[in-house]
């Protein structure tokens, strides 16, 4: 199986991580994860919005690796391309939690772009 393929399932848990440590809070209501005053300010919040991104980066990026191997793309640039993208939403996170608006941008651009490049990776093989 392609790195790629294994890489849709790292983005797919991503989201789920990136909320995780605001969870570990004694202050978290299991019964009531979607409290929205949990999740209102500071860390938290930020880590709410790095899983809400995360959901919405990820059909992108899953769609993209299957229509670029699906199509005929090189499937070496297109693994390449897809671990740069799962590397940029880990540094994405960690921007977000310990937040460097910036950097996190930055991260997401180049995330973009390499699912860009994963998409039409079939046109230039």
């Amino acid at each position: 199986m392609p790195v790629s393929v294994w890489c849709i399932l790292i983005a797919a848990i991503l989201p789920i991580a990136a909320a995780f440590p605001a969870k570990l809070s004694k202050d978290y209501d299991n019964a009531n994860p979607r409290d929205p005053d949990y999740w209102r300010d500071g860390f938290r919040s930020r880590a709410y919005a790095a899983q809400a991104n995360g959901f919405e980066a990820f059909p992108f990026f899953a769609i993209a690796v299957i229509v670029g191997l699906g199509q005929g793309g090189d499937p070496s640039w297109i693994d390449r391309l897809a671990v740069l993208f799962v590397a940029m939403r880990l540094i994405y996170t960690f921007c977000y939690w310990t937040d460097r608006a910036t950097q996190r941008s930055l991260s997401w651009a180049v995330g973009f772009l390499s699912v860009v490049g994963i998409f039409t990776s079939p046109v230039w093989s």
